[in-house]
């Protein structure tokens, strides 16, 4: 069982990782708004297509406060807060718990 246990563990670390890539990228689409980026920029559109699946839903739930978008603020705190609180705690405690 410890080879499980072991792999829940690096399942654990690994979506740990890719929050903390989503929540930079989130972030990074944030700054390059500030500035009025290049539509056909292949960065920002890169930036577009992986944080719009995330960004959208939030858009839809609460309007802009003119011309400032909050969605980015939202969806990385409450992405951090998930992931911190919830699923890695929940996936490494499976993993003790195989251990046993």
């Amino acid at each position: 069982m410890f080879a499980l246990s072991n792999l829940i563990v690096l399942a654990a670390r690994l979506v740990e990782a890719l929050v903390n890539i989503v929540c930079i990228l989130i972030f990074l689409r944030a700054v390059i708004s500030w500035v009025n980026p290049d539509p056909f920029n292949p960065l920002v559109q890169f930036l577009n297509r992986a944080t719009d699946p995330i960004l959208a839903p939030i858009r839809r739930l609460i309007p802009s406060l003119g011309p400032v978008d909050i969605s980015p603020w939202i969806a990385t705190i409450v992405i951090y807060y998930i992931n911190k609180y919830f699923l890695v705690p929940t996936l490494l405690e499976l993993a003790m718990r195989l251990r046993m």
